[in-house]
């Protein structure tokens, strides 16, 4: 039975991280899954099995988190996660700006996109998980659609949106203030993520001169500090490191105009799976 769940951990952690936006609680659920798996005897159908357990496992985490979040000191935002180490092929659904967005979907509304959009799951199979109807989780399926948009209507590829990123960071570090204007779309806006234990700005900073004075101070904010460039969910990011330790990650949403989105996370509770890896590095 060990072997058999095994084979399952990385595909339900990826689907609890696109649930609940943390890899660490992500990680805590799964092995409480595990529990439940080996406490269960013979299972007829182990992938089904598992994954109703962590889908709902989620619903209820996600029902307490929603409290917890709307006290939260300034913005919320999901913790990072290198993208090869995930193991979901559909990297759209889990870019840092769409589990962004999926805050504002409800719990079942979160469940039904997931399961739907990233794992590929029937509506049938979906009502089978969550103990809904067919028609419930289709019409949840449409308002989370609804809820969410259409996303995106520029995808430059990923060699350009290093480069992008690249020409920034050269620009942020020389100062070069022109640069770095050339190189923000006009509605950019950039949010921080302190959580109350690090040093942030409590609300989005959006509009090209607002973000441009936002960069620029937290340039000399980092000073000397050494700046890895890497990727997080599918998108180009750096990582700021003081004293051989992270205290900031980036991650960079570029769009047709350039760059339209800086999310950057200070709070070093998201910080240490981010601190793990790299320092194995």
């Amino acid at each position: 039975m060990h072997e058999v769940f095994e084979g399952q951990r990385a595909r339900l952690t990826g689907l609890a991280y696109r649930m609940l936006g943390s890899r660490q609680d992500a990680e805590d659920l799964v092995q409480e899954a595990y529990l439940r798996w080996a406490r269960a005897g013979e299972v007829e159908h182990p992938q089904a099995w598992l994954t109703k357990v962590v889908s709902n496992l989620c619903l209820n985490e996600l029902a307490s988190a929603r409290v917890r979040r709307e006290s939260y000191t300034g913005p919320w935002l999901p913790e990072p996660v290198f993208t090869d180490e995930d193991p979901v092929e559909l990297r759209d659904t889990v870019s840092y700006a769409l589990l962004t967005l999926m805050e504002r979907l409800t719990p079942a509304e979160r469940a039904v996109f997931v399961l739907k959009e990233a794992f590929g799951y029937s509506h049938h199979e979906i009502a089978g998980f969550l103990d809904l109807t067919d028609a419930n989780t289709r019409q949840l399926h449409s308002r989370a659609r609804r809820r969410l948009g259409d996303g995106p209507r520029f995808t430059p590829s990923p060699e350009e949106q290093r480069r992008l990123v690249e020409r920034f960071l050269a620009a942020a570090v020389e100062g070069d203030i022109d640069g770095l204007t050339s190189l923000l779309a006009a509605d950019v806006t950039a949010w921080s993520d302190g959580g109350g234990k690090a040093r942030a700005a409590l609300r989005p900073i959006t509009g090209r001169e607002k973000v441009l004075r936002y960069v620029l101070g937290l340039v000399r904010r980092l000073g000397g500090a050494e700046i890895v460039l890497t990727e997080f969910n599918g998108e180009p990011a750096m990582v700021t490191f003081g004293e051989g330790s992270p205290f900031t990650a980036t991650v960079f949403e570029v769009g047709e105009e350039g760059l339209t989105g800086l999310r950057t996370v200070l709070n070093p509770e998201k910080l240490r799976l981010v601190a793990l890896r790299l320092s194995h590095s």
